[in-house]
């Protein structure tokens, strides 16, 4: 008799918390989701050449989106619309990245059925 893992366990996810942005900004930043590499954008939009911890960086993009958001509701003449598109990509990915993934028992696999 073989004994059969019965337990999928999931990773925590970030809470995404409430980012509701115009329809435009929203669909730019899905737009750009294709392009984005990790590796090769988020040092840019850091500032940084090594990435911090995974914990504080969705803290500092969505810091600085915040930021942004506010100049761009204030109307403000330094507001950044690429920089925000970039950081609201950044943003999704990250999300993306740290959403709820199925880790089973090693060397067992689960079949789905239709």
């Amino acid at each position: 008799m073989t004994m059969i893992c019965n337990v999928i366990q999931f990773r925590p996810a970030a809470a995404p918390g409430n980012l509701r942005r115009p329809r435009l900004l929203a669909q730019a930043a899905r737009a750009g989701l294709g392009a984005y590499q990790r590796r090769r954008d988020l040092p840019r939009i850091l500032k940084c050449e090594v990435l911090p911890d995974d914990r504080v960086i969705l803290q500092r993009l969505r810091s600085e989106e915040a930021e942004l958001n506010a100049a761009r509701i204030e109307a403000q003449a330094d507001y950044d619309l690429q920089r925000h598109i970039l950081i609201l990509i950044a943003i999704l990915a990250e999300f993306r990245m740290a959403a709820p993934m199925p880790v089973t028992c090693p060397g067992t696999a689960i079949q789905a059925h239709p």
